[in-house]
């Protein structure tokens, strides 16, 4: 267990050592015990947690605010409509000035292309630990809360050798992130899992985080693969994690985007492909899901699905890292 990371940022889990994302799930499991048995678990009594949101939010928001009320601390939520950020408070003000008034400083922030930038330019200037809701690259709690269901469902030493298919999948909403994708294969490439990344072909992701996850499975064993069929990608799979994301590498017209999804209106997460993956598999999806377009409801809501333990446990791997950084 890592004891010397008070202080750190979490922007993305690549910049965190496998130890220390060991150390988070074995913090994370314990307070998900200590709330189940009811046991006091105040570590951060009289701390407070900036919450800083330029998107909007249910779970994130959500769970933040209750793991810092159940760690003791308070929780400060943020809307940057409120502030002066429009008329002129710049990243490098918000963190040297937050860093003052709070013990951490959590940022959604995900413009496309600038996201990322703003938390980092933040965190250059803060004296307190950046925690990132989400940007325009990486939504790591998200992908920690993911990685905490997997286990539970595998085992904390069970995950080698499982195949987890991180799938596109069709939505007429809106333009999603790639987020959650990215930071799915490079989190999961680096526990000896079998990751297969399937999308259209017009639906890449960064070709540095590719690059990244290949370079992961390298280092830590399992396979990494691209797939443009999204039955392959089913077939065999232990974990099935098919989301829409946005063709943001081709376009950022959403109208063009828009026209480019609807050749794939098929590729839908229903009792069919379900049957293809393996007997005891999963189904997992961050939400909202676009029911009846991305996932059909009895999948959504079948014996497969743990899309509200993943959720739940967003407050455990938060509290864990707020305890453990702030």
């Amino acid at each position: 267990m890592q004891t010397h990371l008070r202080g750190r940022d979490m922007i993305t889990t690549q910049e965190w050592t496998r130890d220390e994302i060991d150390t988070i799930m074995e913090v994370a499991f314990d307070l998900k015990r200590k709330r189940a048995v009811g046991e006091s678990h105040a570590y951060l009594r009289d701390k407070v947690l900036a919450m800083l949101f330029f998107f909007t939010s249910t779970r994130t928001r959500g769970s933040f605010e209750a793991g810092m009320a159940q760690l003791g601390g308070h929780a400060a939520f943020i809307d940057q409509n409120t502030t002066q950020i429009s008329h002129g408070d710049t990243a490098k003000e918000i963190g040297e000035i937050f860093g003052r008034y709070f013990d951490g400083i959590a940022i959604r922030q995900c413009d496309w292309d600038f996201g990322n930038q703003y938390i980092r330019e933040v965190a250059a200037a803060s004296r307190v630990p950046i925690l990132n809701m989400q940007c325009d690259v990486y939504h790591p709690f998200q992908i920690l809360a993911d990685l905490m269901t997997v286990q539970e469902r595998f085992g904390r030493e069970g995950l080698r050798g499982k195949t987890i298919n991180v799938s596109w999948a069709y939505a007429s909403s809106y333009q999603k992130l790639m987020s959650v994708p990215q930071s799915l294969i490079l989190l999961m490439s680096r526990f000896g899992m079998n990751v297969r990344l399937t999308h259209p072909p017009e639906y890449e992701l960064m070709p540095d985080i590719v690059q990244q996850a290949k370079d992961n499975t390298r280092q830590h064993g399992g396979s990494f693969e691209i797939l443009d069929d999204f039955d392959a990608g089913m077939d065999g799979a232990d974990v099935v994690y098919a989301k829409s994301w946005g063709a943001l590498l081709t376009t950022q017209d959403d109208a063009e985007s828009a026209e480019i999804g609807r050749k794939y209106t098929d590729w839908i997460t229903d009792d069919r492909r379900m049957g293809m993956a393996n007997d005891n598999s999963i189904y997992m999806h961050c939400l909202p899901a676009d029911r009846e377009i991305e996932v059909s409801s009895s999948v959504l809501d079948g014996p497969q699905s743990i899309v509200y333990q993943e959720a739940e446990n967003r407050l455990h791997v938060q509290k864990a890292v707020m305890a453990l950084t702030m």
